[in-house]
C-alpha cells in the first residue's frame, strides 16, 4: 500500500507534550513505517480525557502537496476517551527529518472516531490508557487488561476459523471415546470445565462466534462480542455458514435461518427496502441538515464501501440524530413507483436513545460526483483495512440534492440482523454519479442490494 494512504494510523497515536525529554516507545513496526508514542507526555485534560502525543516514521519520504517539500515523520496530538473507546485528533505536525519541522496543522473540527478491536488504533488506545505502575490495584488492572486483550485476539481468531468446541454438562458421566486423539481430548476436557453447571437432559454443543463485523446499515460498532448458541448434540442443522452475503446459501432469502438473531429477516413485518408507492401527499416538516466538514475514514467491510464520519447531524420532529456513517448499495435497494436506480447512498444517523434514522440518496448515471470521487480516491487496498487521509476532510452537504423533499416510512436495517424501528427518509431528487465511478464500485461489488420487501399495509408519506 502507498505509505500516504496508510498514514491513517498516525491520527490514532497520542500523548501530550511535556517539559520532560520525549520517551518514544515503539508500538508497531512493519516494512516501510514505525509507530511510536511518547509515554513521558501522557496527561489528563480538564474533561478527564487522556491526551497523548505519537508519531509515524516512514522509511521513505512523502511529498507534501501543501509545501511541495518532502516529509518523513508525522506527529499527532490526540485526545482519548478511554471509557468510550474513541479518540479525536487535535494537531498534526510534519517533519522532514527528526527535529526539522516542515509545517503544523491545527484540527479545527475535532470529531470523536470509534476505536476498532484488533486494529492498530486499538493497540494505541491500550497503550495510552494503560494504568501506570504504582499500587497493587493499578497492577491488577493492568493484568486484567492484558487478559482482556488476549481474549480479544482469541475471538478474532475464532471469527476466522469459526472455532467449535464440544461441551459436556458437568452432571454427565459419559467419557470421551477412547479413539479420540490426545490433543482433541484435552480441548474437550478444558471446554467441559468451563461449561455451565446447570443440569441439562442431554449433551449440548456450543458454538463460539466472534461478531467483529457490523452490518452495513448498522451504526459503528465497538468491541467484538462473543455469541454463544446452544443446540442438542447430534441435532440436524443446515451446513450453511452463519456469515451472510448476497448470493448462494447465505443470500438474503436465507438470512433468517443463518442465526437466531437474524430471525427478523424472515419473520419481520416492517422490513426494508420497499417499493415506495401510494403514499399520502402531505406537508412534511423539512429535514434540518446540520452537516459540516469533518475527518473521515473509509473501510471495505466485505459487504460495501463504508465511510465513518462525525460532527454532523439532522433533526426532525424535535428529535436530533447524529450522523454515524454512510455506505453504498448497487443497484439502489429502494424503488419509487416501481422505478429502480443505479446506486444509493445510505446515511445512517443515531439519536441519544439509540433510535436510527437513515437518509437515502438515490444515485443515477450522469456527471461525476466530487464527494464520491474523494471516497473512491481513498479506497483501502484490502478488506477490513481503514484509510483515513491526514489533513483531508469531507462535507456530506455536497451529497445532498438542492431539492430536499422526501418520502418517509418505518422500516428496518437492510442487512442482518434486519432490526426494525428504523425511520427511513428517502430524498426524492436523485444525485448524479459518473459511469466510471459506477464501474469502480461494480468491480468491488457487482450486486449488494437486498430484494424488495412486502409493505404489509405500512403508511408511507411524501412531501407534496
Amino acid at each position: 500500500m502507498h505509505p500516504h494512504r496508510r498514514i491513517i494510523a498516525t491520527a490514532l497515536i497520542a500523548l501530550t507534550p511535556s517539559v520532560a525529554p520525549a520517551a518514544w516507545q515503539v508500538i508497531s513496526s512493519e516494512p516501510g513505517k514505525r509507530i511510536e508514542i511518547d509515554r513521558s507526555s501522557i496527561t489528563r485534560d480538564e474533561r478527564g480525557r487522556t491526551v497523548a502525543l505519537g508519531r509515524i516514521i516512514l522509511e521513505k519520504p512523502i511529498i507534501d502537496p501543501k509545501t511541495s517539500s518532502a516529509y518523513r515523520i508525522v506527529q499527532a496530538l490526540s485526545s482519548y476517551d478511554c471509557a468510550a473507546r474513541s479518540y479525536s485528533t487535535l494537531k498534526r505536525s510534519y517533519f522532514k527529518e527528526e527535529g526539522q519541522l516542515l509545517r503544523e496543522d491545527e484540527v479545527k473540527v475535532q470529531v470523536d472516531m470509534p476505536v476498532r478491536s484488533g486494529m492498530l488504533d486499538d493497540k494505541l488506545l491500550r497503550e495510552v490508557c494503560r494504568p501506570k505502575a504504582g499500587g497493587e490495584a493499578a497492577l491488577a488492572a493492568r493484568r486484567t487488561a492484558d487478559r482482556v486483550n488476549e481474549a480479544t485476539g482469541e475471538l478474532r481468531k475464532a471469527n476466522e476459523a469459526l472455532l467449535q468446541n464440544d461441551v459436556r454438562r458437568a452432571n454427565l458421566q459419559t467419557p470421551p471415546p477412547a479413539e479420540k486423539p490426545e490433543a482433541e481430548s484435552r480441548r474437550s476436557q478444558s471446554a467441559g470445565t468451563a461449561a455451565s453447571t446447570a443440569p441439562a437432559p442431554r449433551p449440548v454443543r456450543q458454538t463460539l462466534v466472534a461478531r467483529a463485523e457490523p452490518a452495513a446499515d448498522a451504526p459503528r460498532a465497538g468491541r467484538a462480542q462473543p455469541v454463544v448458541r446452544s443446540e442438542p448434540a447430534g441435532s440436524a442443522r443446515p451446513a450453511r455458514s452463519a456469515h451472510w452475503s448476497y448470493e448462494g446459501d447465505s443470500a438474503p432469502e436465507h438470512w433468517g435461518n443463518l442465526k437466531p438473531e437474524y430471525a427478523l429477516c424472515a419473520s419481520g413485518t416492517r422490513q426494508s427496502p420497499i417499493d415506495i408507492r401510494d403514499g399520502f401527499r402531505v406537508d412534511l416538516e423539512p429535514i434540518q441538515f446540520r452537516y459540516r466538514p469533518s475527518e473521515f475514514r473509509v473501510v471495505d467491510n466485505g459487504h460495501t464501501v463504508q465511510v465513518e464520519v462525525g460532527g454532523s447531524s439532522i433533526s426532525l420532529l424535535g428529535k436530533s440524530y447524529d450522523l454515524v456513517q454512510f455506505h453504498f448499495h448497487r443497484p439502489a435497494e429502494e424503488r419509487v413507483d416501481g422505478k429502480s436506480f443505479d446506486m444509493v447512498a445510505h446515511l445512517v444517523h443515531r439519536s441519544e436513545e439509540g433510535r436510527l434514522a437513515v437518509v437515502a440518496i438515490l444515485l443515477e448515471k450522469g456527471m461525476e460526483h466530487p464527494l464520491i470521487q474523494t471516497v473512491w480516491n481513498n479506497l483501502p487496498l484490502e478488506k477490513g483495512e481503514y484509510v483515513m487521509p491526514p489533513g483531508l476532510s469531507i462535507d456530506l452537504a455536497q451529497l445532498l440534492p438542492a431539492e430536499r423533499s422526501y418520502y418517509t416510512y418505518m422500516g428496518s436495517l437492510t442487512t442482518p440482523p434486519c432490526s426494525e424501528g428504523v425511520l427511513w427518509l428517502v430524498l426524492r431528487q436523485p444525485q448524479q454519479i459518473s459511469a466510471e465511478q459506477l464501474a469502480i464500485f461494480a468491480r468491488l461489488y457487482r450486486h449488494n442490494a437486498r430484494p424488495i420487501q412486502p409493505t404489509f399495509g405500512r403508511m408511507i408519506k411524501e412531501s407534496r
